[in-house]
């Protein structure tokens, strides 16, 4: 998953771009390779081992979050956002009495760069940081940061300053194609905010602004909110499945794996069940969008979120024959397991599919969690990043202060000739107060700086993975292994660029490409080439059998069409919610005729799924990104890596053409490069679907 910045503007820019490499021109004259560091030690180890405890290192010195000597101590928020607030100042100033031309352009993304060091920053540690009094000054110092972005997507003179440059024709030519594109997307965010408009509707679009802030944040927090009910309306039987709170049950989720079909049951429409303020919140947020997008110029509000990307359209596919013969199968094995009720309810897929991979394939968890230790999972990753992109992850020992947690670690991330690209903190373990998400965050952007140096990009990759015990080092699960490469994927978006400008660094570029890189490397932790690098018992050493690895793909495609057909469901209704206003019906009756039409199981009255539906927050009329980037990822995956996944030519076109450019290119222009041909609509449905047909034994060869 990727954590999208809040900030619109000159805040970070949602999703991810990474930096122009070597051999892209003048900007390389520019970078200097960094030297390796004898303080690095091998990636494998480093995670297989407890930490060791620079905290209680008295006597050095504190460096603070991150190495950034101000936050040292909480206080050091203030300090920085401060330091971030005046120079935004001198650097307006500057942009609106600098003559028009790239000059223009690179103090906007300097601008952009200074506040976002400190918002981006400020957006981890207030969710992430163990103490409360860390988390209160970063909350403070993004809601400062905040208060300023908003004021300089309304200053009409920087406007101008970014406006005469995009209004002269000959300038405009002159430019290159990435500072191009950069100006029109700062240009892109000023008019979001109604700056063209006059100051009457200009004050309205700030106001609405603001509105659809507040309401998102309600809307956010209202969908995990738990719901509770009277104990005595529950049958005593299944009580014990739930949380006790005096006379009532509290329901905090779907228990979507529970084995009891009633406790699912319950589950589903005591936590579904409608709130008023939620719904009302819902409907607000909606036509506050809809407001928003008719006063800028767009017919709707997908029109305006799907400026830039790769569908234009959103790709929508239909899998209903797949999915009916699905839920045939689930039903089937529901009336094995339950023959007094074999209808299948919303509630069941997921519990029943995994018990059919489970009696099919014999997929159960622990027989593969000791050969994936997190150590060896490491090295994996390593062996498969310096074989296709001469990249080689070290362990670094972080000074005091630097971080958050004891046991995250730090990654320094080298090339094999341009040396030092730049940071990882990995925090990997459950800890109390964590997020149960498993998220990158960009910390500091990648650009060009004026002296010609490179601002090295710093990322850090969050999961909750179980700690190591007296006995065992940490073992993951196949699905935790499958995310962590995910996630690193995310992280080399963010590594292996070198863009000239911070603004369309690492993963800032459009949603529907953000995930490409994360679901690309999901195909290569289910290659039985790529696992036998690495899975190794942890006790005997014994390499993962091949035929394990090929029963975990092969489970895979159980109830596979039913699974993309609700992601089909939840983009389709997504797409109505942000489409033509006033809706022509109610959300939940809106929501009842798509689940009808496009997922084909039984609205269940009293409920109200699209109050849990937290994705209409950050994806508002994106979420059909998730479809979009897999069917690329498919498409990458088997015109370029099938045959040979650690193909070294194939990797260094992948960053030359795909991660090289982050947000500084359409994502169009990307796809088509690395697939040597521009593929259509068609193109993507067929990949998605051919996905469901994949016979895994192809998809893994034969590595004999």
């Amino acid at each position: 998953m990727l954590c999208v910045g809040r900030l619109g503007g000159f805040g970070a820019r949602a999703a991810a771009l990474p930096p122009r490499w070597a051999g892209q021109g003048s900007l390389q004259a520019g970078i200097r390779a960094r030297r390796v560091s004898t303080s690095w030690s091998p990636v494998g180890a480093a995670f297989n081992v407890k930490p060791q405890g620079s905290r209680l290192d008295l006597f050095g010195e504190r460096r603070g979050l991150f190495g950034v000597p101000e936050l040292s101590a909480p206080e050091g928020f203030h300090i920085a956002q401060e330091e971030a607030l005046r120079k935004t100042e001198l650097l307006v100033d500057r942009a609106c009495s600098t003559p028009p031309g790239p000059q223009t352009v690179l103090i906007f993304d300097e601008l952009s760069d200074s506040l976002c060091r400190v918002a981006d920053l400020a957006d981890f540690v207030k969710i992430a940081h163990p103490e409360p009094a860390f988390r209160e000054a970063a909350e403070e110092a993004c809601r400062s940061i905040g208060t300023m972005v908003e004021k300089l997507n309304t200053n009409v003179d920087l406007y101008q300053s970014l406006q005469k440059l995009l209004a002269d024709k000959k300038l405009v030519d002159s430019l290159d194609p990435e500072t191009r594109r950069v100006a029109e997307l700062f240009m892109f965010d000023f008019e979001i905010s109604g700056i063209h408009l006059d100051k009457e509707k200009r004050k309205r679009a700030v106001d609405l602004n603001v509105k659809i802030l507040d309401l998102s944040s309600t809307f956010l927090m209202g969908t995990n909110f738990p719901n509770k009910i009277e104990k005595h309306l529950l049958p005593e039987h299944i009580r014990h499945n739930f949380t006790s709170a005096g006379d009532h049950i509290i329901i905090d989720g779907l228990h979507a794996e529970a084995p009891d079909d009633l406790v699912r049951e319950a589950a589903y429409k005591i936590f579904l069940y409608p709130n008023a303020g939620q719904l009302k919140c819902l409907e607000e947020l909606l036509s506050s969008r809809d407001l928003l997008a008719k006063l800028v110029g767009y017919s709707t509000f997908s029109h305006r979120a799907l400026q830039g990307t790769i569908a234009k359209n959103p790709v929508m596919i239909n899998l209903f024959c797949r999915t009916l013969k699905d839920f045939a199968m689930i039903r089937e094995m529901k009336m094995k397991l339950n023959p007094q009720n074999s209808e299948v309810m919303p509630w069941d897929p997921p519990y029943y599919s995994g018990v059919i991979r489970a009696e099919r394939y014999n997929i159960e968890p622990s027989l593969y969690c000791p050969f994936f230790s997190l150590g060896a999972c490491m090295e994996g990753l390593n062996i498969l990043l310096n074989r296709l992109l001469g990249i080689s992850l070290y362990a670094e020992q972080p000074a005091k202060g630097e971080v958050w947690s004891e046991d995250v670690r730090k990654l320094a991330v080298v090339h094999e000739s341009e040396g030092l690209l730049g940071y990882i903190y990995c925090d990997f373990f459950q800890r109390a107060d964590k997020p149960h998400q498993d998220c990158h965050f960009t910390i500091r952007g990648g650009r060009l700086k004026e002296d010609g140096a490179y601002q090295l990009p710093v990322v850090v990759l969050m999961l909750n993975l179980p700690r190591s015990s007296r006995s065992s080092p940490t073992l993951l699960t196949p699905g935790m292994m499958e995310n962590l490469f995910h996630e690193m994927g995310h992280a080399m978006h963010s590594m292996l660029g070198r863009t000239r400008y911070q603004h369309v660094t690492g993963t800032r570029c459009p949603t529907d490409f953000a995930e490409v890189p994360s679901i690309l490397m999901e195909y290569f932790a289910n290659d039985y080439r790529v696992v036998n690098q690495f899975a190794r018992h942890y006790q005997t050493g014994q390499p993962l059998p091949k035929t394990m690895v090929s029963r975990l793909c092969e489970s895979k495609k159980v109830c596979a069409a039913a699974d993309m057909q609700l992601q089909v469901f939840y983009a389709t209704l997504d797409q109505i919610y942000h489409g033509k206003h006033p809706l022509r019906n109610s959300t939940t009756d809106i929501l009842k005729e798509t689940q009808e039409k496009f997922y084909g199981l039984p609205y269940v009255p009293n409920t109200a799924w699209q109050l849990r539906f937290s994705h209409l927050v950050g994806y508002g009329a994106k979420y059909y990104s998730y479809l979009m980037s897999r069917a690329v990822a498919s498409m990458v995956w088997k015109e370029c890596f099938l045959q040979d996944p650690f193909n070294r030519a194939a990797g260094e076109r992948y960053r030359r053409e795909m991660l090289a450019h982050g947000g500084g290119r359409e994502p169009m222009l990307m796809v088509e490069g690395m697939l040597q041909k521009r593929p259509s609509v068609d193109d993507f449905v067929s990949a998605l679907v051919s996905d469901l047909d994949l016979d895994f034994e192809t998809f893994l060869m034969d590595s004999e």
